[in-house]
């Protein structure tokens, strides 16, 4: 649980640091950047320490890509529709299932035990 913790937070922080400009396009984009390369640095503090967590307690690489990519998808999708006013469509859900399949299969060997 803690993987899964504290990559959904630097999740939160990374979309931040990467979408969260773009509700301020009349900014200078020198701003913006180095605006998110400090949001980015606070992610850096979770995912390394998430990620050594989860290889050190069983999780192989894979796994953990997997895993991390779903969060993303999903810290993505919530923060498009809230932040940015998107609007989801079928083609979000099929991709989104698609993770899902990824997910199944990489952690498919856990599933044997």
């Amino acid at each position: 649980m803690p993987t899964i913790l504290l990559l959904t937070v630097s999740n939160l922080f990374m979309t931040l640091a990467w979408y969260g400009h773009l509700k301020f396009t009349g900014k200078p984009l020198w701003i913006v950047v180095l605006v998110s390369w400090g949001i980015a640095f606070f992610e850096y503090w979770l995912a390394v320490p998430a990620n050594r967590i989860g290889y050190m307690s069983g999780f192989s690489a894979g796994q953990l890509k997997v895993m991390q990519e779903v969060i993303t998808l999903l810290v993505f999708g919530v923060f498009a529709v809230v932040a940015l006013g998107e609007k989801l469509r079928w083609n979000h859900a099929g991709a989104f299932l698609c993770l899902v399949g990824a997910t199944a299969f990489i952690f498919a060997d856990k599933l044997k035990a």
